[in-house]
C-alpha cells in the first residue's frame, strides 16, 4: 500500500516561510501530475498548487507570486515552498500525487499537515 508521507507543517507568524514536503513510501508508476492541496474549517478542499510530469505547474491566485511548486515525478516527491504566509493560509495541506495508465486513474493522497498562520 502505497503512502504519501508529508512534513514541513508549523506555526508561523504573517510573513513567514514555510517548506511542505511531501514523498511516496514506494516507487509509483505513471506519474501525471503532483500537487497540494488545503482545507481550512467549514471549507471544502481547493487546489493551492500542482506540476505536471513534464514540469508544467499551476498555481491557485492566492498562491501566485509567493508559492512555488517542484516535484520530481520519477521519484515521487514534490515540494511546496510558501512565503509571506498570511493568516488566510491556515489549514490543513494535502499532498496529492495523480497517476494515469491507459484509461485508468488513481489519487494518492497525504496524511494532511497543519499550517497556522498568526497575525
Amino acid at each position: 500500500q502505497v503512502r504519501l508521507v508529508e512534513s514541513g507543517g508549523g506555526s508561523v507568524q504573517f510573513g513567514e516561510s514555510l517548506r511542505l514536503s511531501c514523498a511516496a513510501s514506494e516507487k509509483i508508476r505513471y506519474i501525471k501530475v503532483m500537487g497540494w492541496y488545503r482545507q481550512a474549517p467549514g471549507n471544502q478542499r481547493e487546489l493551492v498548487a500542482l506540476i505536471t510530469s513534464g514540469g508544467s505547474a499551476k498555481y491557485a491566485d492566492s498562491a501566485k507570486g509567493r508559492f512555488t511548486i517542484s516535484g520530481d515525478s520519477d521519484r515521487g516527491t514534490v515540494v511546496l515552498q510558501m512565503n509571506s504566509l498570511e493568516p488566510e493560509d491556515t489549514a490543513t495541506y494535502y499532498c496529492n500525487i495523480g497517476v494515469t495508465y491507459l484509461h485508468d486513474e488513481h489519487d494518492y493522497w497525504g496524511q494532511g499537515t497543519q499550517v497556522t498562520v498568526s497575525a
